[in-house]
């Protein structure tokens, strides 16, 4: 192991004891591996070998990085690869590790706030609900699991982690603990969310955990918690054999829920706390989505948006 990768394992360690999310730390480790390998290979293993130019080449070398499939890295991607990169070397410098922080001044990418490639309409949403098949007790769990997703707008991470006791039946409303960036949260859940989830508790819950003891809401067929790829799987299977044109998986539900509560009147700070963003420009994405449908809405029911007067059509081009 290179003195480069015996601090990078320190720095996670630090990371476990000051409560950063394992989600986080296993995303960074990987992104550190990246950019540790890339140094290897220019035979750089010292961290106090690493420069700012140093740093810039490899925001050079993302840039123009290519898949096998010829695909580019995006914005947000590129931007997102380097944010561990530059808490390591702080990390580094405050630990007297490093005389001065490289990265101290470095220039990340322009995030890029880009609109959710699919949003599900009511119609569509419901259709993709009512074609889960509750003949199989999965399927059960499954309407329930996304009953959740798109009453709440939470995330598949802190769908996982829900515990029996975080659904309050009686004031409808559901306790995320620890969500992205270790933030608590109350939020609402509808009527008919809570109708599937009682129905699951009594019904179908009970002869899942029998094998094993765990306060974990939803489970795998084998009685564990079911974790976010599986979770991610299962729904993407549901959106695509309801057939409605449109892909996704589990942040379909999120865009979803965002989009149609603003379409129908609720105030973007609301939305905001429903699905915990730190920044409201974050949620602002959504109003973006609202304005299509109400552009689309003003074109069909204004009366001056209707169709261009004879005359004006008729009016001669001015020189």
């Amino acid at each position: 192991m290179t003195h480069m990768q015996n601090l990078i394992s320190r720095f996670f360690e630090w990371m476990g004891v000051k409560g950063y999310s394992p989600e986080t730390i296993i995303g960074w480790r990987l992104l550190l591996k990246y950019f540790s390998s890339w140094c290897e290979e220019r035979e750089i293993t010292e961290p106090q070998d690493v420069t700012r130019p140093l740093l810039e080449r490899y925001q050079r070398y993302l840039y123009h990085y290519k898949s096998k499939k010829g695909k580019r890295l995006s914005v947000n991607t590129r931007h997102v690869r380097m944010i561990p990169i530059r808490a390591f070397f702080k990390w580094l410098a405050k630990s007297n590790y490093i005389l001065y922080n490289p990265a101290s001044e470095l220039e990340l990418p322009k995030l890029e706030y880009r609109l959710p490639r699919n949003v599900l309409s009511s119609e569509e949403a419901e259709t993709i609900l009512n074609s889960i098949d509750l003949s199989c007790p999965m399927g059960l769990r499954d309407r329930t699991m996304l009953e959740t997703l798109y009453s709440t707008g939470i995330r598949r991470a802190e769908l996982c982690n829900l515990n029996v006791s975080d659904v309050n039946m009686d004031k409808g409303i559901v306790m995320i603990w620890e969500g992205k960036g270790n933030k608590d949260r109350v939020v609402p859940i509808g009527d008919r969310a809570l109708v599937w989830v009682d129905k699951y508790l009594h019904d179908l819950r009970p002869l899942m955990a029998w094998r094993e003891e765990t306060d974990r809401l939803f489970l795998t067929k084998n009685g564990k918690p079911i974790r976010p790829k599986h979770l991610t799987r299962i729904s993407g299977e549901h959106v695509r054999n309801a057939d409605i044109g449109k892909t996704g998986a589990n942040h379909i539900w999120r865009h979803s829920c965002a989009t149609l509560m603003l379409e129908n009147g609720a105030d973007i700070r609301y939305v905001q706390e429903q699905l915990g963003h730190a920044s409201i420009n974050t949620t602002k994405i959504y109003t973006r989505i609202a304005i299509v449908k109400l552009k689309e809405i003003h074109t069909k029911t204004h009366p001056a948006s209707q169709n261009t007067p004879h005359h004006l059509k008729e009016t001669p081009t001015y020189q």
